[in-house]
């Protein structure tokens, strides 16, 4: 952005929001003392606060600052004795209000020992008289800047008033607090149906009795589950010393060291501490003292094995009295083993109208549908039968329908699909794709959810497809998201049914292989041909099969350009990799050396952790990523 003419900055739409609060201050006015204390006690309320530390060097701000102006449901801005000396508080102040202007951004000012009017007449220290000429509109836009933010309702803080400090800076953050949790209950207007179902456990949760309350959310994969218990955790949240959300527990504990990692989050986030380790079966006995101390509360996502229950909380005692537990699965048999079956909250599907409200801000955005439109969209929502994401896939896809007859056109092929298949209700999304968007789709089903987004563009790339256009188009179409988590690199989403629904096309078309016992019978019965494009698996399910593997010719796989396997094993004793190549990782490579027919010229990523490979057999200026370690 063009820092030297920040009235010019451009105001999209806004991005996804990242942070409750960012602060804009003086850092040599208020960082040691005041704003440190706010800062403090708005932590401390669980307002998630963005504050930036560096000193000020030069005039300009960088991209970096100005997307966490953007990515903030509120501005706190601290007008102090010599903000309006700083260019680059200037400069965050006019960009706050056009974000305020641009897509309704709260701010609050804060007068901290310093009058209104002066800022608002610019006065004193915020006289702006003696700046540069060249500065001519930049002055202007700073004034009406000031001027705008000075006759907002907001705090004003001087010792003549008789109250402390840190009663003041009490007041503010609970006033954050009640504005912050009003916009938490407009955000539940785009979330069909939901409202009921929240009151709904927030009765079984039983928020203001003593004692520990645990409280599962059981239902079928697409129906809403993790969106509720979200709605419900940042609603709640401020309530509690210390939160934790833990998402997709399923899948993530099914990685290396999954679930070991997760409790590691969970004690973490209940100590307020970095870097936990604890590599024992069971948790210490001096930290389970301390995770008993703070009131917290839990979310466990998409829980699907009794080991995980075990593994994360446990006996329900280890936690501190008022605290609560949430816990989403598919399966109720599992949570009743947790869980008192009467705090147990099943998720139903939308009712018609509900439905029909869902289908229709996806098939026609802000936009109300003509009464030519109205009977076809109730025969849709009718088929899908209230399934929230069936309905906001298929919404979006008839979303490109230009006229009635498209509609007409697409309806008919919604219609060949048999009901109560969700996945082939939303196979009719993936068939309007082009071939890249779908072999782009079938890759990320496969192999990539959960991987960060820039990583799996500059993959795709590499394989001459089209990655960013490719991921921007599945985003449009519902098929996939970017997760919105504060500590999320933009790892990339996507539903466990359209999952199952591009692993099922994948396995039609034998395109890709990634179930164990798949890979063995082409390998074994040297079936490759040139359909098979991508090969993940783990050497270790075969072994659980009872069957060897000890020549491995992946040679005859001409198209293959994607090779995982994991994890260190001895069986194979020898090896035919195709050249057509791009990615290859092998977790402990047994052999030492790759075939000696092999060309890796065409690799861009080489990832053999473990090997015992010796010698150069790749372009480092081709190959982006190694790893051999």
């Amino acid at each position: 952005m063009d820092s030297s003419s920040p009235s010019s900055l451009p105001f999209p739409a806004p991005l996804q929001e990242k942070y409750d609060v960012f602060l804009s201050f003086r850092g040599e006015d208020t960082r040691d003392a005041f704003t440190s204390h706010l800062h403090k006690a708005l932590l401390g309320k669980n307002i998630d606060t963005y504050i930036d530390n560096r000193l000020e060097k030069g005039d300009d701000i960088g991209p970096t600052l100005l997307e966490a102006i953007e990515k903030s449901k509120l501005a706190l801005v601290i007008f102090s004795k010599d903000y309006a000396s700083s260019t680059w508080c200037l400069k965050e102040l006019v960009h706050i209000l056009g974000c305020k202007k641009s897509y309704g951004q709260i701010v609050i000012p804060i007068f901290y020992r310093i009058d209104p009017s002066h800022v608002r007449k610019q006065q004193g220290t915020y006289a702006l008289e003696d700046r540069p000429l060249k500065r001519r509109d930049e002055v202007a836009n700073w004034r009406a800047a000031l001027e705008e933010a000075a006759n907002m309702s907001g705090f004003h803080y001087s010792s003549k008033t008789g109250r402390t400090e840190a009663d003041f800076v009490e007041e503010v953050a609970q006033d954050v607090l009640t504005k912050l949790n009003r916009e938490s209950s407009n955000d539940l207007k785009g979330l069909f149906g939901i409202q009921r179902k929240i009151e709904k456990i927030e009765s079984l949760l039983c928020l203001d009795s003593p004692g520990v309350c645990c409280v599962g959310i059981w239902g079928m994969g697409g129906i809403g589950k993790t969106t509720l218990a979200d709605a419900v955790f940042h609603r709640h949240s401020s309530k509690f010393e210390v939160c934790c959300f833990l998402a997709n527990v399923r899948e993530n504990s099914e990685q290396t060291n999954g679930l070991h990692q997760l409790r590691n989050k969970l004690v973490g986030e209940i100590l307020k501490e970095k870097d936990v380790n604890i590599d024992t079966p069971s948790i210490p006995p001096r930290i389970q003292v301390r995770l008993g101390r703070p009131k917290a509360l839990i979310v466990l996502d998409d829980v699907n094995a009794r080991k995980q229950l075990e593994y994360l909380v446990g006996d329900h005692d280890r936690f501190c009295q008022g605290s609560r537990i949430i816990i989403t699965a598919r399966d109720k048999g599992l949570l009743e083993q947790k869980v008192d079956p009467a705090k147990i909250f099943s998720v139903e599907g939308l009712g018609p109208e509900e439905a029909l409200e869902l289908f229709h801000s996806h098939a026609f955005g802000n936009k109300s549908p003509t009464t030519d439109y109205t009977e076809l969209s109730r025969e849709v929502v009718d088929y899908i039968k209230g399934i929230p994401l069936a309905l906001k896939v298929m919404g979006s896809s008839f979303r490109r329908c230009k006229s009635k007859q498209e509609w007409e056109v697409q309806w008919k092929k919604v219609k060949r699909v048999p009901i109560g298949e969700i996945q082939k209700v939303l196979r009719v999304s993936y068939d309007g794709l082009d071939d890249n968007g779908k072999e782009i789709f079938l890759d990320i089903a496969c192999f990539h959810k959960g991987c960060e987004r820039n990583d799996v563009e500059r993959m795709l790339d590499g394989c001459d497809f089209f990655g960013e256009a490719g991921i921007n188009d599945l985003i449009d179409r519902s098929l996939i998201s970017i997760s919105k988590e504060r500590w999320s690199k933009g790892q990339i989403e996507m539903h466990d049914l359209v999952q199952e629904m591009g692993r099922a096309i994948a396995r039609e078309q034998h395109s890709r292989l990634f179930i164990a016992e798949d890979v063995y019978q082409v390998l074994i019965n040297d079936q490759g041909d040139g359909h098979v494009q991508a090969i993940s698996f783990d050497l270790y399910e075969i072994e659980k099969l009872h069957l060897e593997l000890e020549h491995a010719n992946f040679k005859k796989m001409y198209q293959l350009r994607f090779l995982h396997v994991s994890p260190f094993l001895q069986s194979i004793v020898s090896l035919d990799l195709p050249n057509s190549l791009r990615f290859l990782a092998w977790n402990g490579y047994p052999l030492k050396s790759l075939p000696s027919k092999f060309s890796a010229q065409n690799l861009i990523v080489l990832d053999m952790s473990f090997n015992k490979v010796r010698g150069q057999l790749w372009n480092e200026d081709q190959v982006y990523y190694i790893c051999l370690f």
